[in-house]
């Protein structure tokens, strides 16, 4: 991958491709999901939801970057009350920063274990600003930092090699 997002001529919201590739992002944001609720707390340490939403936007651009970022958590929540609606605005506006951090990255910067790095840790410092000015709760802000730090490093490492294993896709 030279650069970070494959043309996204090819993913237009008028083209059936682009929802067919939301659509397996999206189920695979269901299903790790599911599979990290098996362990305490596996959501809040893993941050699952973020993880094909990161790939999908790398991937594909940000037209499929965003459906996933916008779908999974609705779709989630409708069919298995997780995440909590109370939570789906903080997770949304999350969800979407990494879209806008990934396409940011990727006009500025090759493909590389930096550049998702970089969309990661962006996308957490403005999802904890705005999580904190939602309702004044420092702790609450630093929640994905204190304990999700093992889905951040999840995120970084394993969606670039992720991202890199489908490459030719």
């Amino acid at each position: 991958m030279n650069t970070a997002v494959i043309t996204s001529e090819k993913y237009s919201f008028s083209s059936y491709k682009t929802y067919l590739a939301a659509a397996l992002f999206i189920v695979g944001n269901i299903v790790v999901p599911q599979l990290c609720h098996l362990i305490p707390r596996g959501g809040l340490i893993f941050l699952p939801i973020y993880f094909f939403t990161l790939v999908a936007a790398f991937k594909c651009g940000w037209k499929v970057g965003l459906l996933t970022a916008v779908l999974s958590p609705l779709v989630n929540c409708a069919l298995f009350g997780m995440p909590p609606v109370a939570s789906l605005p903080a997770i949304l506006l999350k969800s979407v920063a990494l879209v806008g951090a990934v396409e940011l990255v990727s006009r500025k910067m090759s493909f590389s274990i930096w550049a998702v790095a970089i969309a990661v840790l962006a996308y957490q410092i403005v999802g904890m600003t705005a999580e904190y000015f939602m309702d004044f709760n420092f702790m609450h802000a630093l929640q994905d930092v204190r304990i999700g730090w093992p889905g951040i490093l999840i995120q970084i490492v394993g969606g670039y090699f992720f991202l890199r294993l489908i490459e030719k896709w």
